[in-house]
């Protein structure tokens, strides 16, 4: 009976090491990071900020007219008549409601935008993936932020590597 568990032992590790030998490499990704971080990247967050600073200037604008109009209608409150005091109000209430529904449409355009240079990089960036899998004989190449990959070995990130080839990339076609 020894003899036959033992048997089944030696067996068992022999397929075992068989399969983990045809697995071939895995390897990790930080996408995000990568989309980040490459030349294209850092040119897309560059346009993504210049649209961000002077839609803060124009917040900033609507901020102060908006302070301003309020102070007004704080001050004249105790000479203005009940009618002329509510159709300022109506007035500060209208800008305000347009104040936030500039907010509102800017994040969703910044949104849009960040949402749009993902998609025009994505799959440049694959293909640079692609070719470095194939060539270096990876089984699977993972991204370490879609969710589920709980741990990975920093040895097997290929993160900076990926940057690297997409850089030439990126800079070839310039």
């Amino acid at each position: 009976m020894k003899k036959v568990i033992s048997f089944l032992m030696v067996i068992s590790f022999i397929v075992t090491g068989a399969c983990f030998a045809g697995a071939g490499e895995i390897g990790f990704i930080s996408m995000k990071d990568i989309l980040l971080n490459s030349d294209a990247g850092k040119a897309a967050t560059l346009d993504l900020k210049k649209f961000v600073e002077e839609r803060k200037t124009q917040i900033q604008e609507k901020e102060d007219m908006l302070k301003k109009l309020k102070d007004n209608l704080e001050k004249q409150r105790p000479v203005l008549t009940e009618s002329a005091y509510k159709e300022m109000e109506l007035s500060y209430q209208k800008e305000y409601r347009d104040y936030k529904r500039f907010i509102e449409d800017t994040n969703e355009e910044m949104k849009t935008m960040d949402q749009e240079l993902s998609r025009k990089l994505l799959p440049e960036v694959l293909k640079v993936v692609n070719t470095i899998g194939e060539k270096g004989g990876y089984t699977s190449i993972m991204d370490v932020n879609s969710g589920g990959l709980v741990f990975h070995s920093k040895a097997n990130d290929m993160t900076e590597k990926v940057i690297e080839e997409y850089n030439k990339v990126y800079n070839a076609k310039k």
